[in-house]
């Protein structure tokens, strides 16, 4: 899939940081965005707008990453169950990058991420979907 043409969502409960994240996204060409401040408000619209990637951070309230990459996992709808998901944290904790990475993730990148690392990682991701 062309990097340009992908629907992606950014779960981030940060406002700069989400701020950030969507200017490097236009930056590298993606216009098709949707942010969301936690898990749960993206998994509400999941079904009806299908994602062709989810950029999510870890850590949010009332749902965190992980909880909302494990609902997505467990749908019975192969199509969102296969969306490639990178995570975008702070938290570069061996714990916490040993409980996402078994979640089949594309990718964990610490944040603030550079640009050219996250468009990489980003077309990695959408190469095997």
């Amino acid at each position: 899939m062309d990097i340009k043409r992908a629907r992606v969502f950014v779960v981030e409960d940060e406002k700069i940081m989400s701020t950030f994240i969507l200017s490097s996204l236009r930056r590298i060409g993606i216009l098709d965005l949707y942010a969301f401040d936690n898990g749960a408000s993206a998994i509400k619209e999941l079904a009806t707008l299908k994602p062709d990637l989810i950029l999510t951070d870890v850590h949010m309230q009332p749902m965190g990453g992980i909880e909302f990459v494990r609902e997505i996992r467990s749908a019975s709808n192969s199509q969102l169950s296969n969306i490639p998901v990178i995570f975008l944290s702070a938290d570069s904790s061996a714990s916490t990058v040993g409980e996402a990475l078994p979640l089949g993730v594309a990718g964990y990148i610490v944040k603030p991420p550079n640009v050219n690392a996250l468009a990489n990682k980003i077309e990695q991701a959408l190469k095997g979907h």
